[in-house]
């Protein structure tokens, strides 16, 4: 009899492309089609400096044949780009997050509207004092119904020594003329929630013990006032 074997199955893997390596001396490349035919390829690139670099956008409109270069200073690392149209005129931004090492200014961005013929570069407005009150980086930014969302959690405390609140900051960005408009959409600080715990730790409980004790009090003084009554008048009843 000839032997049966049973090879076992492997299950199959599906194997994940890796993303091609950016070649030297570019550091950062992110595609964003705008519309059909319509490409934005956002580079970043020098060779040697780790924080700085340059800024290098390529539009291809292959539609209307036409390719232009916008380039520009970065100070940081990109950590990504965004696409929108924020002030609904048919025109796209590009919006560019930059990352810093300086807690201060820790995320730059860097915008830009592109028309047919020119570009024209946006000023970003910077936090306020009372914005960036407890803020040390990590933002996270995003678009949200063509506005962009920035959000960063809240410190306390100064240098290695502090320590998240557990409270985040978080803004909404829109575009007018131009012009960025800002709109806080959380509460302004992270003691807010702390008001909250104090609100939440009333003494509710013993204000109604106090209550049921002053009920019970009276309800005990009612008792012994009709105790009292009716042994009065079953004395009068025994002497008539």
């Amino acid at each position: 009899m000839a032997g049966c074997s049973h090879e076992e199955k492997k299950p199959a893997v599906n194997m994940i492309p890796k993303a091609a390596p950016i070649m030297e001396p570019f550091k950062f490349h992110k595609l964003i089609e705008v519309s059909p035919g319509n490409y934005y390829d956002v580079f970043s690139w020098g060779r040697g400096g780790v924080d700085t670099s340059s800024l290098l956008i390529l539009h291809s409109d292959s539609v209307t044949r036409t390719y232009t270069t916008t380039t520009g200073d970065i100070n940081g690392l990109i950590v990504d780009a965004y696409n929108s149209d924020m002030d609904i005129d048919g025109h796209p931004e590009i919006l560019i997050q930059a990352k810093r090492k300086d807690t201060v200014n820790y995320t730059t961005v860097y915008a830009y509207e592109f028309y047919e013929k020119r570009v024209e570069k946006l000023d970003f407005p910077k936090l306020t004092k009372s914005q960036r009150k407890g803020y040390r980086g990590n933002d996270n930014m995003y678009i949200s119904e063509g506005k962009l969302i920035r959000e960063f959690p809240i410190y306390e405390g100064n240098g290695a020594a502090a320590k998240t609140t557990g409270a985040q900051r978080k803004f909404e960005y829109t575009l007018s003329n131009n012009s960025f408009n800002v709109k806080q959409l959380s509460k302004d600080s992270a003691s807010v929630g702390k008001n909250a715990v104090t609100q939440e730790s009333k003494p509710v409980e013993k204000k109604s013990t106090e209550t049921k004790k002053s009920e019970t009090k009276k309800t005990t003084q009612k008792h012994h006032t009709e105790k009292v009554s009716h042994t009065r008048k079953a004395k009068k009843h025994r002497r008539g």
